[in-house]
């Protein structure tokens, strides 16, 4: 038995097909099947039952598998733990974070941390929050960057910076006659959201109560995908929508002049770095987090108290 033979039933498992597998471990399929059978015949047992599709474990094959993970996972943790003992941070560390936060803090603060750490290798996915914290349970990834509080016991929090939200109206809309609104003084019916799935149009339904509300039907029904893609349908139509405060960094003075402010409580989202509970990669976390709020905090200088909205 060894620890390549543990990485492909592990691979197996997680495609069900031996063909998807074995290109996922960069191996023929041969290959592959050929070390699987070895350790089937080692430990007495039939792993997996090729009779089906797709390809199960057997009752005894999900308790190897379980363990399987196990001791790759301890092993993995041996290696970082070796390379946590040096002052040099160096190694890799594979980062998800989500679609509504990476386009806006991202370039904030990865190339000076790149140049500052050359031999930090970093790999980043855009994911959804239930993605994060499965990709990091499975040891997919070694942090997230996301909202929080999650209320989850596996799932240690570091909180990095707390992002006010604003509202931002569609160039059709009347002028704003005021810089601060409460958000009983929105007309919610020209509101419009990202679609379901996204944290924050989770966080905005909350802030506006809209469970409770019963909404005038339009004509036109559009949920977007994108920040990006909200506030362009929004440019083009008649409306509102309430955007994070990275976002709006970059606008025009013409766009700017389409945002209005929350009156206090402001009503804002907690961004924090996430890990699991096995996590090591300490050093390189810590890093992490640095470097980002030295970036991000002369732009969200806040003073004014705020409301954390629940996801």
């Amino acid at each position: 038995m060894n620890m390549q033979q543990l990485t492909y039933i592990i691979a197996i498992d997680r495609f069900r097909h031996f063909a998807r597998a074995a290109e996922h471990c960069h191996v023929t399929q041969p290959t592959l099947s050929t070390m699987v059978n070895r350790l089937e015949d080692e430990v007495g047992v039939k792993i997996f039952d090729r009779s089906r599709t797709p390809v199960l474990p057997t009752d005894t094959g999900k308790r190897i598998i379980a363990q399987a993970q196990r001791i790759l996972e301890e092993v993995d943790h041996l290696h970082r733990l070796a390379g946590e003992m040096t002052d040099q941070i160096e190694g890799e560390l594979r980062l998800g974070v989500i679609p509504t936060v990476a386009p806006y803090l991202l370039p904030l603060f990865l190339h000076a941390m790149l140049t500052d750490y050359p031999k930090l290798r970093v790999t980043i996915n855009e994911f959804a929050t239930d993605e994060i914290v499965e990709q990091l349970k499975t040891n997919r990834i070694d942090a997230g960057i996301l909202v929080t509080p999650l209320n989850n016991e596996a799932i240690r929090e570091i909180p990095l910076y707390i992002e006010p939200f604003v509202v931002y109206r569609g160039k059709l809309m009347p002028p704003k006659k005021q810089k601060y609104v409460l958000v009983k003084e929105l007309d919610l019916n020209q509101l419009w959201l990202l679609e379901e799935g996204h944290c924050l149009r989770s966080q905005i339904a909350t802030l506006c109560e809209l469970k409770k509300k019963s909404l005038s039907s339009r004509n036109l029904n559009y949920e977007a995908g994108s920040i990006d893609s909200l506030k362009r349908l929004v440019d083009a139509n008649y409306g509102i929508t309430i955007l994070p405060s990275l976002s709006i960094r970059d606008f025009t003075d013409a766009e700017m002049a389409s945002v209005q402010y929350f009156r206090d409580p402001v009503p804002a989202r907690e961004i924090s770095i996430v890990t699991y509970r096995h996590h090591i990669k300490e050093h390189i976390v810590d890093v992490l987090k640095k470097e980002i709020q030295k970036k991000v905090a002369p732009i969200l200088i806040e003073e004014r108290p705020c409301r954390i909205l629940e996801i």
